[in-house]
This record gives structure tokens, C-alpha cells and sequence, in this order.
């Protein structure tokens, strides 16, 4: 089976390449990614534009549904509410994350995906083989930022 994690670091690169927060995020379907995002928000100028939206909407574009039922999404860092909220209109069964989000110690996401008031719930899994990776990432796009300030 192929190492999905592998593919949702390199969108992440590709954001911080673009001086963007860099997260990545793929969509598998029966072990076949049909779609890949990467943070855009400033490019776009577009607080929507998290990495995990962007995959979202070129999947349903792809599938031409915006279900996407049975889906994966492999994503760097764990999702934000609005991203959450999404994956789960989405229908997506499963996220696999890198890692976990250092602000947020109330596991908002998982209780946004794993609501009743919701149609759907969702699968939420921490890969640590890729957490040190993940966090790195964003660690030294972040003290690369603030070094550019001093």
C-alpha cells in the first residue's frame, strides 16, 4: 500500500515554498489519490483556502458529486473546525492527520467529527510515524517567519 502521508508532506512543501503555513492534504479512494491542496490563503487572498478545502473541491469536481464517500484525506496538521465541518459534509470516512494542533488541547476537531448533529461522522487518526515530520514543517516555517521580523 502505498505511503500516503509521503504525498500530503510534499503539498505541504509546496505551500511553504510559496511562504504559505505549510499544510498539505491528499484524497484517496481505493488506494488511488484523486485529489491534492495545499494551503493557498495567501496567494488567493482567501481565508478558506486551508489546504484540506482545496482537496475537498477538486475531488468533488473530479467525482462530479459532493460525496465523497468511502474517501481518505491524509492531512499534515489536524483540521481546523471550518475544515472539519467540511470533511464531514463531504462524507469523507476517514482522516488521517500528522500533527496534532498545539493550540487547541480540547479536541475540538475530533468533537466536530464525531457529532450526532451531523449526518456523518468521521474516522480521526493520528499518525505518529509522521508527526515529528509534520510538526517540524511547521515549526521552522514559523521561526523562519519570525526571524525575517528581527
Amino acid at each position: 500500500m502505498k505511503d500516503f502521508m509521503k504525498e500530503a508532506i510534499k503539498e505541504a512543501i509546496k505551500s511553504f515554498k510559496k511562504n504559505e503555513v505549510p499544510i498539505g492534504a491528499i484524497i484517496v479512494i481505493d488506494n488511488k489519490i484523486i485529489s491534492r491542496g495545499h494551503n493557498m490563503r495567501e496567494t488567493l487572498q482567501n481565508a478558506t483556502k486551508h489546504a484540506e478545502i482545496i482537496a475537498i473541491e477538486k475531488a468533488c469536481k473530479k467525482l462530479k458529486s459532493w460525496r465523497l464517500e468511502n474517501a481518505e484525506m491524509y492531512v499534515t496538521l489536524e483540521p481546523c473546525p471550518m475544515c472539519a465541518g467540511a470533511i464531514s459534509n463531504a462524507r469523507i470516512s476517514k482522516v488521517i492527520f500528522g500533527a496534532k494542533e498545539k493550540t487547541s488541547n480540547d479536541n475540538l476537531c475530533s468533537t466536530i467529527l464525531q457529532s450526532s448533529r451531523l449526518n456523518h461522522t468521521v474516522n480521526l487518526i493520528q499518525n505518529l510515524e509522521y508527526e515529528n515530520i509534520c510538526s517540524n514543517l511547521l515549526t521552522n516555517f514559523f521561526k523562519s517567519k519570525r526571524n525575517k521580523n528581527e
